[in-house]
């Protein structure tokens, strides 16, 4: 993971974000509600770019800060983005309606693990995003991986969880702890897959990039 004093600097040098992102920015922090790192966030959407997906299935929507920064860096793509707390789904909505990507945008309301028949129509996906409950990650990566085309991606943020999965003695939080020892399970599930190679970035809280391979390998 990178020291504060890169992240800080790399902050700085950073586009400034239009007055819609801020705003977002601003609410999270204000609201204490987890979305990506501006660092994290950069990162992925240059990705993207590179790879220029035209359909993204993003599981964990919050406030939708994630979903409209991918619609917003491609506007050729179609998103589809679940979130199960209703309170946050609806703030998402606002501001979906709020940035003009409603077009691109089709939010979900629901368990991310029952609501697969909702979104199959759109499949498949060209890149699959985890980012939700932390101890649901390889339970998110089997439901969905059918929905991914080969070569596809799939990306899962905070996968170092605060560096805590490199820890050697329990934190003093329990439930922490807890979550970081899934986290690490799935790190070591992730990198063995058949079928995937698997890059883990240590960026923000770390970023695993996992390239779905061709059916003839």
């Amino acid at each position: 993971m990178l020291s504060n004093d890169i992240v800080l600097y790399l902050q700085k040098l950073r586009p400034a974000p239009d007055e819609g992102i801020e705003e977002m920015e601003q609410y999270a922090y204000r609201h204490r509600i987890p979305i990506m790192d501006p660092v994290s966030v950069e990162v992925l959407l240059f990705i993207l770019k590179l790879i220029r997906p035209r359909r993204i299935l993003e599981i964990g929507t919050a406030i939708g800060y994630s979903a409209i920064r991918m619609a917003k860096a491609l506007p050729d793509a179609r998103i589809v983005t679940i979130e199960k707390d209703r309170e946050r789904y609806e703030r998402a909505r606002f501001y979906i309606e709020k940035t003009n990507t409603k077009r691109q945008i089709e939010a979900v309301l629901g368990d991310a693990l029952a609501v697969e028949a909702d979104v199959a129509a759109a499949a498949p996906f060209d890149v699959l995003f985890i980012d939700a409950a932390k101890g649901q990650y390889e339970r998110f990566f089997t439901r969905y991986e059918p929905f991914v085309a080969a070569g596809g991606l799939i990306i899962s943020d905070n996968v170092l969880f605060k560096g805590l999965v490199a820890a050697e003695a329990p934190a003093d939080n329990r439930r922490l702890w807890n979550i970081a020892r899934k986290i690490r399970r799935y790190n070591e599930w992730l990198m063995s897959r058949n079928g995937y190679d698997t890059v883990i970035i240590p960026v923000g809280d770390g970023l695993a990039i996992s390239k779905k391979r061709g059916e003839e390998q």
